[in-house]
């Protein structure tokens, strides 16, 4: 897809000009300091101050309660949502970055810009939490033109956000010069070359723990993927269609009549063994890893969205753990990984970092992943074309 891109931007333009960043800092509490998602959006921002440009980050974290009233500079934050401030983010940025990020406690526009303003070059400022004010998750052009207000360009370098038609994501781009960040250009490229250019056999992985946001995906390749590899969720649901006992397992009833239909493809690669506690599936066995990881092994492109079982809980890792090393044995196939919980999934192979190859991409996205290969148009993607 072609987008404004501030690589393509002459340098001259990036000097002194101040950009407002939407980057993606939705990470759950006690995740902050590994969190993929900080490392992903360092690029752009390095950039944008080596040419001594000024910026200001907007993101969200969960989903409070907002404020209704845009004007109300000095809203309360209930204890609940102080959880969700992006106070503590300031502080780890400016770790990583090596210099000071200011952060702004407050949606007073005016007070702000005097800051921006009177600011030196190679400042760098980030915004509370956007979704505190209700105008963000409206679009509401109000809001928007305030924070366009506040910078002379817009990077948009949150593709994980980018299928939002939020006010920092899509009417934002109606008030400012809008450009692709190094990230957003990364992700679309990628998925690009998976939907376009993919080579055969091509395997997508599916797990996580509900199959109704993936249903799109199975959908959209059921007539070129060579494979649908199922765990989670997914193939819970796949074993409810089919009368299978799964106990109390988590599956998605909504989704069991798709299922029935996709069962009549030879495709459709389901669990042959299961790790179970009290009845319940929580992870793939040994007999499946095995099983899937011949086909990854042979693979040519692959696409993988949702961890195989509970991971996150000791004894039921080993399908996930399997599956990544599978993944990243494969140099040869072209690879994307996407989903909050996938990819911090890779923490379970130690040295993980040194062991992914340039044929593996990790996405950012988790539902923006699955539409945008769903071939859903993404509202913040399409504000970015020229």
């Amino acid at each position: 897809m072609a987008m404004r891109c501030i690589s393509q931007m002459n340098p001259k333009k990036i000097r002194g000009r101040v950009f407002l960043v939407r980057v993606d800092l939705n990470i759950e509490e006690g995740g902050e300091k590994n969190a993929y998602r900080i490392e992903a959006i360092l690029p752009t921002i390095v950039h944008l101050l080596r040419h001594k440009g000024k910026v200001v980050l907007l993101s969200h974290r969960g989903r409070p309660n907002p404020v209704r009233e845009i004007s109300n500079f000095k809203f309360q934050i209930s204890k609940r949502d102080g959880k969700l401030s992006l106070q503590t983010f300031a502080r780890i940025l400016s770790g990583k970055l090596g210099t000071k990020v200011k952060f702004v406690p407050h949606f007073d526009f005016g007070k702000i810009e005097m800051q921006i303003e009177e600011a030196r070059p190679k400042s760098i400022f980030l915004l509370e939490n956007l979704r505190f004010i209700a105008g963000e998750e409206q679009d509401d052009s109000r809001f928007a033109a305030q924070l366009a207000a506040l910078g002379d360009v817009f990077v948009n370098d949150a593709f994980a956000v980018s299928h939002r038609a939020h006010a920092s994501v899509r009417a934002i781009t109606k008030y400012i010069p809008s450009y692709a960040g190094l990230l957003m250009e990364k992700e679309v490229r990628n998925f690009d070359r998976i939907t376009d250019n993919y080579r055969h056999p091509m395997s997508i992985i599916i797990g996580g723990a509900k199959i109704s946001d993936k249903i799109g995906i199975i959908q959209h390749f059921l007539g070129k993927a060579d494979y649908f590899l199922l765990g989670g969720g997914p193939a819970n649901t796949f074993f409810e269609a089919q009368g299978l006992p799964i106990g109390d397992s988590l599956v998605d009833m909504k989704s069991t009549a798709f299922a029935k239909q996709c069962l009549r493809s030879k495709k459709i690669i389901l669990p042959i063994d299961a790790e179970r506690q009290n009845g319940k599936i929580l992870d793939i066995g040994p007999k499946t890893v095995e099983q899937f990881a011949a086909v990854i092994k042979n693979s040519r492109t692959i696409i993988w969205n949702g961890p195989m079982g509970l991971f996150e809980k000791r004894g039921f890792e080993e399908g996930t753990r399997g599956v990544w090393n599978a993944v990243l044995m494969n140099k040869k196939a072209h690879t994307v990984v996407g989903g909050g919980e996938t990819v911090s999934s890779i923490s379970l192979i130690p040295g993980s970092k040194s062991l992914i190859s340039k044929n593996v991409f990790l996405s950012t996205g988790g539902g923006a992943m699955l539409e945008y290969l769903s071939g859903k148009k993404l509202p913040g993607i399409e504000a970015l074309q020229k």
